[in-house]
C-alpha cells in the first residue's frame, strides 16, 4: 500500500513540474488622481429672479485610483482586468449600496465606485487566424475621440480582428442591455426584449516620405427592443412624446416599439511635416420608433402625428495642431444637428425621446461647456432655465476652438483656449407648454428659445511634470453665458442668467 502511495505521489509531482504556469507574466499599470476645484454657480440662473440663496457656489476635493492588471500566459494569450476604487468626494455624502442605477463612468454603480467596481474583464487571444477578444472591454471606440464612450460604463463584447498587410478588418458584437428572464430578472415575462449592437470597421494605415496616418470606416448597427415589453394604462405626463390628451388614462393599448439605429462612420488622421490633422463624419439613419402594435397612439394635437418616427442626423469633427519649436497652435470645428420641431415624425438630432446625435463621452474640448469628465460626472450638472444644462455630451451645436499653447521646458505645458458654441435648432414650445399644463402648470403660451448661442468659454491650463509618473494641473474656465439658458420666453417672465467660472487643480500619478 505504502508503494502504491509513493508510486501516486510520484506521478503527481512529475505532472505538477511538467505543466505550464497559469501565468507566466503579470503587468500592472494604473492611475491615481486627487484633485480639487472651486465652481462660481451651480446654475446659471440669476437668483435674483428666483429666491436669494438658491444659486450657491461649491468647492470640494475629489479622486478616483484606476488598476489594471493583464495576466500573460504566452505573447498571443493573456486576460485583460480592470478596477477602480475609492472614487468618491472626499468626505462628501456616500451613495445608496442598493441602488441599481448605472455610473456613467463605470461598468458598476456609483457606490460600487466609491469602494471597488471591476470595469474590464476579457481574454486577448492573438491566433494563426486573428484577434480574439471576449468578455467587458471599452464600449463604443473607434476613429477619433469625437462620440467615443471608452470612458462610460463598459459592456460584454465580442472583438474579432485581422491584418492583411496596411488594412485591417474588425467585427464586434456587444450586449448593451439583457432584460432576459434570469435568476437578477425573474419577472421577465417577454422574450426579445434585449439592447444589441452590431459593428463592421475597416482601417487603412498609409505612410509616405510626406506624410503617414490612417484612415478608416465603420458601420454600426444598434437594435433596441427594451421598449418593446412596455404594456398597461399610462398617461401623456408618463409619455410627452406621444402627443396624448392631458389627463386621459391610456388603458388596454400597447406602446411596444422597436429602435433601429444605423451609423456610417468614416475618419481619418494624418501627420504632415509639423501639422496633425484629424477629422470624423457621422450619418446616422433608421428607425427611433417602429410601433409594433398596429398605428401607436391617436394624437389629438398633432405632435408626433406619424405613428413611427425616423432617423437623419449627420455630425462633423475636424481637428488640426501644428507644433513650431516650443510653441504649438490648433482649432476644433465639430457640428451635430439638433432635431427639427417642424418634423414631428423625424429625429434630426437628439431630444428628450432618444441621444441619437451626440459627441461622446471622451471628448471634453472645455473645462465647463460640454464637460463630462468634471461638470458631469462630478459637479452632477450645470442647469439653466427649461432644463437646459451646460455640461454633459455635446448636441445640438455649431462648436469652434481656437487655442495656443508653449512648452519652454519638456516638464511644463501651458494653453489657452477660446470656445464658442450655438445651437444648431432650438426646441418646440408648443410641446413644452402642452407638457407644462399636464404636469400641473398652467398652460402658457410660449415662444421659441430667445438666441440660440451657448456662450463664449476662455479656458487657461498648465501642466507641470514633477516626475516621470507624477504631475500637476492647474486651470481656470470663464463662460460667459449665452441666451440659450434663458430657455422659453414666458410673457412677462423676464428670465435672467449670470456667468459662470470655475478653478480646478488635480495631481496624478500614472505607472
Amino acid at each position: 500500500m505504502k508503494r502504491f502511495w509513493f508510486v501516486l505521489l510520484t506521478l503527481g509531482l512529475v505532472l505538477a513540474f511538467s505543466v505550464s504556469a497559469f501565468a507566466v507574466d503579470v503587468k500592472v499599470s494604473g492611475e491615481y488622481y486627487a484633485a480639487g476645484l472651486y465652481l462660481n454657480k451651480t446654475t446659471l440662473n440669476d437668483a435674483r429672479w428666483d429666491y436669494d440663496r438658491t444659486n450657491p457656489s461649491t468647492a470640494f476635493f475629489f479622486q478616483r485610483l484606476r488598476i489594471g492588471t493583464d495576466f500573460i500566459l504566452s505573447p498571443s494569450l493573456k486576460l485583460v482586468t480592470r478596477f477602480d476604487a475609492m472614487e468618491r468626494i472626499w468626505g462628501g455624502q456616500r451613495s445608496t449600496p442598493g441602488a441599481t442605477y448605472e455610473y456613467p463612468t463605470s461598468a458598476g454603480t456609483r457606490a460600487e465606485s466609491e469602494n471597488i467596481a471591476f470595469d474590464l474583464a476579457y481574454i486577448d487571444y492573438t491566433s494563426p487566424i486573428g484577434l480574439f477578444r471576449v468578455g467587458y472591454q471599452p464600449d463604443y471606440e473607434w476613429g477619433t475621440v469625437f462620440d467615443n464612450r471608452t470612458t462610460g460604463p463598459t459592456a460584454g463584447i465580442i472583438t474579432y480582428g485581422i491584418m492583411a498587410g496596411p488594412i485591417t478588418a474588425m467585427a464586434q458584437y456587444a450586449k448593451e442591455k439583457d432584460m432576459s428572464k434570469s435568476a437578477v430578472n425573474p419577472y421577465a415575462a417577454t422574450t426579445d426584449s434585449d439592447h444589441d449592437s452590431y459593428r463592421l470597421g475597416v482601417i487603412y494605415n498609409f505612410s509616405t516620405s510626406q506624410a503617414k496616418g490612417e484612415v478608416g470606416g465603420l458601420f454600426l448597427w444598434e437594435r433596441d427592443a427594451t421598449n418593446k415589453p412596455f404594456n398597461g394604462s399610462a398617461t401623456f405626463a408618463a409619455l410627452p412624446h406621444i402627443g396624448v390628451a392631458p389627463g386621459v388614462y391610456l388603458d388596454q393599448m400597447s406602446f411596444t416599439y422597436l429602435t433601429n439605429a444605423y451609423k456610417i462612420i468614416p475618419y481619418f488622421k494624418a501627420k504632415i511635416g509639423p501639422v496633425v490633422l484629424q477629422g470624423e463624419f457621422e450619418y446616422t439613419f433608421g428607425d427611433a420608433m417602429k410601433w409594433e402594435d398596429g398605428d401607436g397612439v391617436s394624437n389629438p394635437y398633432g405632435l408626433y402625428n406619424s405613428a413611427n418616427v425616423s432617423i437623419g442626423a449627420i455630425s462633423v469633427f475636424l481637428d488640426a495642431t501644428a507644433t513650431f519649436g516650443p510653441v504649438y497652435v490648433g482649432g476644433s470645428f465639430a457640428y451635430l444637428s439638433g432635431d427639427d420641431p417642424s418634423t414631428n415624425d423625424k429625429l434630426e438630432g437628439s431630444n428628450s425621446m432618444a441621444a441619437v446625435n451626440t459627441a461622446g463621452l471622451d471628448w471634453n474640448p472645455c473645462l465647463i461647456m460640454f464637460n463630462n469628465e468634471v461638470i458631469n460626472d462630478w459637479v452632477g450638472g450645470i442647469s439653466g432655465h427649461s432644463d437646459s444644462q451646460v455640461g454633459g455630451e455635446m448636441s445640438n451645436a455649431w462648436f469652434f476652438q481656437g487655442r495656443v499653447g508653449v512648452k519652454p521646458t519638456p516638464q511644463l505645458d501651458a494653453m489657452l483656449s477660446v470656445s464658442y458654441a450655438t445651437a444648431d435648432k432650438k426646441p418646440d414650445p408648443k410641446l413644452h407648454s402642452l407638457a407644462n399644463s399636464v404636469i400641473g402648470g398652467p398652460y402658457y403660451s410660449t415662444t421659441q428659445y430667445g438666441n440660440g448661442s451657448y456662450g463664449l468659454e476662455v479656458d487657461l491650463t498648465g501642466t507641470y511634470k514633477i516626475t516621470n509618473n507624477l504631475s500637476y494641473m492647474l486651470g481656470a474656465g470663464y463662460l460667459f453665458t449665452g441666451d440659450y439658458y434663458k430657455g422659453y420666453d414666458y410673457p412677462r417672465a423676464n428670465y435672467k442668467i449670470v456667468d459662470d467660472y470655475m478653478i480646478i487643480n488635480k495631481l496624478t500619478l500614472s505607472f
